[in-house]
């Protein structure tokens, strides 16, 4: 295969994005966008330096030949829906985050991409950072000795954009513009746990500790957001996690909860038996390093940083501290070259279902709930749905 022929799905701001990084990366060519807002085809085309098909259904993107892969740049309910779609009609998938928001949809992905072998990959940027790397190679070293707990939160304060959208020109509005824009819907944003959201955290952190999460409980605050009552999602969920490695997880999510803009969304934490690390807290500060076995009677300031030391010049202000880069890279190198995944539909889908379950739990009282395993065992073999218990 020379350039992949890609559809791009969903043409907001982070649509918009791919279609930049697909143009400027080798190895692309975008064929077709589509999004059912038919007022956001004409720059999305105007943005292109070719020409490409434009699609208001999705169903006639999967049908057109020219399409070899689908990059799916969507937020809504459905959207593990779309992957297996695509994955069904023969299109590889590079989708953005969260992979899907029902635990069926996640299986659906699975056994398409066993039983035809075609690429899933998550478009999850911060598993490519550089301090990632380091972390998973002290935990590897033995350096921390046994992780016993990890934390890692994506609180995104986004204020009141992005909850309401003009369904006709694909605009955003703030509450505060409602009174002007009574056509404005809620956006998926609006409605999807904020807990779905995990993947940005939990993938890192299972990258570093090469490990998956195989129990999950959850709490959450109530709805509607003591910050903006006119959106109906609470301000912060957190899910608790116990790992195959007899870790402890504790995760956080939250869209409405406000916090110094110069914090940044992201921070985690590792604890061991030996040593621990911590992401920086705000932009002042610094990550810190702690390691019992080398003379150190405090946490150390480290300069570790999202941008990794050894990027190649193409992936420099890609997005996300150049970690953008990385998911259509790789991505592509699967595609084209057969380049195995490291972050392969398993792993992929090992940081969906968590919090998917998390969610679950909330619903249920913060009941504890096991998490499958989502690799061929010889209860399930490849390709197939797992059995029903009873």
């Amino acid at each position: 295969m020379d350039d992949i022929r890609i559809g791009l799905v969903g043409l907001g701001h982070r649509g918009l994005h791919w279609l930049r990084m697909l143009q400027r990366l080798r190895g692309y060519r975008i064929t077709a966008v589509c999004d059912p807002i038919a007022a956001l085809h004409e720059r999305a085309l105007a943005a292109l330096d070719h020409p490409a098909t434009a699609y208001a259904t999705y169903e006639d993107l999967l049908a057109d030949r020219s399409v070899d892969a689908v990059a799916l740049c969507v937020r809504c309910r459905e959207q593990g829906a779309l992957a297996a779609m695509a994955l069904e009609a023969g299109k590889h998938v590079n989708s953005e985050v969260p992979a899907a928001h029902t635990l069926e949809d996640c299986w659906r992905i699975v056994t398409q991409v066993e039983r035809t072998g075609l690429v899933y990959h998550l478009g999850e940027q911060t598993r490519y950072w550089g301090f990632v790397d380091t972390w998973r190679d002290l935990v590897a070293q033995g350096r921390l000795g046994r992780v016993t707990f990890c934390e890692g939160q994506y609180i995104g304060y986004y204020g009141t954009r992005q909850f309401f959208q003009d369904p006709h020109t694909g605009a955003f509005h703030t509450v505060e513009q409602l009174g002007e824009h009574s056509g404005a819907r809620p956006t998926w944003l609006h409605e999807m746990p904020p807990i779905h959201y995990l993947p940005h955290e939990l993938s890192p952190m299972l990258r570093v500790l090469d490990d998956r999460v195989t129990e999950v409980t959850a709490m959450s605050t109530s709805s509607p957001s003591y910050s903006h009552p006119e959106i109906g999602q609470p301000d912060i969920q957190v899910a608790l996690m116990k790992t195959e490695k007899d870790a402890i997880l504790r995760m956080a999510a939250g869209f409405t909860q406000k916090i110094p803009s110069s914090r940044g969304h992201h921070w985690y934490q590792v604890l061991g038996t030996r040593g621990s690390v911590e992401w920086k807290r705000s932009q002042r500060g610094r990550p810190l390093m702690w390691l019992a076995d080398d003379q150190m009677h405090d946490m150390a300031e480290v300069d570790w940083r999202f941008e990794r030391t050894d990027a190649p010049p193409e992936a420099r202000a890609s997005g996300h501290g150049d970690a953008d880069y990385y998911v259509h890279a790789a991505f592509r190198d699967a595609v084209r070259d057969g380049k195995a995944l490291e972050f392969d539909v398993y792993r992929a889908i090992e940081t969906a279902a968590p919090a998917i379950l998390a969610a679950d739990s909330i619903d249920r009282g913060s009941r504890p709930l096991k998490v499958p395993e989502f690799r061929p065992t010889d209860a399930r073999p490849n390709g197939t749905l797992p059995r029903e218990e009873g």
